[in-house]
């Protein structure tokens, strides 16, 4: 099983909710704090699917 790279709409989704959680976290979105960590999570689950299969 060989790993492909993330398509680029699936690569800037993942970035985008990295960088909504890390800005969450920093306090400059108005998110409570346990979305800051499932936003962060959540890009990196995006990533890990799209880099597993083939055509995300």
């Amino acid at each position: 099983m060989g790993l492909t790279p993330p398509s680029f709409p699936m690569f800037f989704l993942a970035t985008l909710a990295g960088g909504a959680g890390l800005a969450a976290r920093l306090g400059f979105l108005d998110l409570p704090m346990p979305f800051a960590f499932v936003l962060v999570a959540v890009a990196f689950v995006l990533l890990w699917i799209a880099c597993i299969f083939r055509g995300l």
